[in-house]
């Protein structure tokens, strides 16, 4: 494939053979550009230090801050003259420079999406921002006593009796009932402004805006589940049984908070050996900062400025944000010295990384990743580490017994998380996408039939409580966590070019990545340098050679 410099001198060529038309064009979109840029490049900054504000104090003050610049932001985006330039110029085709046209698309989406009358763009950000603050800000209670999200899924982790487990996965699910009216609020809201453009609902808007087709994304999900469907059953059933067995309960009676995490989205640490054991002693934030500076990603800057410890009124889960696409990246975390949390740290740090090394010569409206799912790529390609046996036993300094013992679960534990992760990311996409289509149905009853349909979990008798409510992405992320799976598969398709065609080795047995300084090298040009010049597909296929498929998942995680 031609390279980048090519593309453009060969394109200006053939635009100047039809004459001096589409060269105006241009010079009009390229001084439209930089007057956009000049004025949205101070507000963004200015809202993504007030959300750094708002999330790690919990005012609502500070919320109501993030609200009124946010709607700032998404006004300047709603203007419907500088809409209907854009739509004109990209339905002409007139566009010819590569960079220039990829920049023409992206303020295109951004723009579609947005085109909003005035007072229901108002009520879609204040109410966004009134639930961000209620989920940040809630805390579920057991017996009285208030409790962290830590703290319950640590009780889910740890606890043995059936009925502190039941206290503290309600306590989990208490936040839904706080914001659930709300949030179907904001999704009839949000598909109103979606068919005032001509789209059924917002689902279907957001995934046009994000470069994605539902057809496509049916396909893969579809494709997924049924390759899915046996490992993923003969899975859950060893693992009900060890379950059943440690509670004291048939396999039969296995409930929702006899998994591990209030979703059933992680991994429960069931067989013989407990990860956690390994990391409670040491620094994951240390451990994580000496393996990315060994592969030649330093990121002693982005934690400078990160907020990585719990306390009260802070957003109690994990992001990664650019505050300028200057350099200013940071992360939020809770962190605690445990598996869960060293995952969770080079996870972000993985989103911090791509966003850290873009070229800072790309311009600013293509200074990100080439879309939400490739970031997610490399946080869950870092993020895997965690567990991996060859990578525990150089970062944790451990015996040639201790990693035998780690790899007689490790294999285990990586295979079922990416199976209970695939399955859990398919009750997400298919609720959300039916919760779009139609959010007056029992939308109560719709989630406990998809959870039992992907992830065997069984709905607790009776129950009729907004269960789904309790998952922040529904307020915060729309039709957004299929991009998690569609991440899990990319960062597959990266490991499998890394361990072949990078560190040339004939298979992944031994490959832990520490020290590997051509990995990072390899990431930083085809991945992270390029940010959002080329589509997604063909970013990937740039770097590994082919587009995106799902197979290399299926060879590493279900076969």
């Amino acid at each position: 494939m031609k390279n980048l410099s090519t593309l453009v001198v060969t394109l200006t060529i053939s635009a100047a053979l039809v004459g001096c038309g589409p060269n105006q064009k241009e010079k009009q979109l390229q001084k439209f550009i930089t007057t956009h840029v000049e004025k949205v490049k101070p507000m963004n900054k200015e809202t993504n230090l007030a959300y750094w504000d708002a999330a790690t104090s919990g005012k609502a003050e500070d919320y109501e801050r993030v609200s009124e610049l946010t709607l700032k932001i998404r006004q300047v985006y709603s203007d419907p003259e500088d809409f209907v330039f854009l739509r004109e110029l990209r339905e002409s085709g007139q566009a010819k420079k590569p960079v220039l046209a990829r920049q023409l698309d992206m303020l295109y989406n951004t723009y579609l999406g947005n085109q909003i009358e005035p007072e229901l763009l108002k009520q879609l950000v204040d109410l966004g921002t009134e639930i961000e603050k209620n989920f940040s800000t809630f805390r579920g209670t057991i017996e009285g006593e208030k409790v962290t999200d830590n703290e319950i899924k640590e009780i889910l982790k740890t606890e043995t009796d059936s009925t502190k487990r039941k206290q503290a996965w309600l306590a989990g699910k208490q936040v839904g009932v706080a914001v659930a009216d709300d949030i179907i609020r904001l999704v009839k809201l949000r598909n109103q402004a979606a068919q005032k453009l001509g789209f059924d609902n917002f689902h279907t808007l957001s995934l046009i805006t994000a470069e994605q087709d539902v057809k496509e994304l049916d396909r893969i999900f579809d494709e997924l589940y049924k390759l899915t469907n046996g490992p993923f059953a003969e899975l859950k059933t060893d693992l009900d049984r060890i379950l059943a067995a440690k509670y004291g309960v048939a396999a039969a009676e296995l409930m929702p908070w006899h998994y591990h995490d209030p979703f059933f989205q992680e991994t429960p640490m069931v067989y013989d050996l407990d990860l956690d054991g390994y990391y409670e002693d040491k620094d994951v934030k240390e451990l994580a900062m000496v393996f990315f500076t060994g592969i030649d990603l330093p990121v002693e800057s982005i934690l400078a400025n990160s907020d990585l410890y719990e306390r009260e009124g802070k957003n109690p889960h994990a992001f990664c944000t650019d505050i300028d696409r200057e350099g200013d990246v940071r992360i939020l975390c809770n962190l605690k010295n445990n598996e869960s949390w060293m995952e969770t740290i080079l996870h972000e740090l993985g989103h911090a990384v791509y966003n850290k090394y873009h070229d800072p010569q790309v311009p600013i409206l293509l200074r990100k990743p080439a879309h939400i799912f490739t970031t997610e790529a490399m946080a869950m390609f870092f993020g895997r580490l965690s567990r991996n046996a060859a990578w525990m036993q150089q970062v944790l300094e451990l015996s040639d017994e201790q990693r035998a013992e780690i790899e007689e679960v490790s294999g285990k534990y990586a295979q079922l998380k990416q199976l209970i992760f695939a399955r859990w990311a398919m009750v997400m996409y298919d609720f959300e996408k039916q919760l779009y289509a139609n959010p007056e149905q029992d939308l109560n009853s719709l989630w406990w039939q998809t959870v039992e349909k992907y992830q065997l979990v069984k709905k607790p008798s009776g129950r009729n409580e907004p269960d789904w409510a309790a998952k922040i992405h529904f307020a915060i992320a729309p039709c957004y966590y299929h991009n998690y799976l569609l991440g899990e598969l990319l960062a597959s398709q990266l490991h499998n070019h890394l361990v072949h065609n990078v560190l040339k080795l004939e298979s992944d047995r031994d490959v832990s990545y520490v020290a590997e300084r051509s990995v990072g090298d390899f990431l930083t040009k085809e991945v992270f340098e390029a940010g959002a010049v080329y589509h997604w597909n063909d970013m990937i296929e740039r770097a590994t050679g082919e587009p995106l498929r799902p197979e290399y998942f299926v060879n590493q995680f279900v076969k």
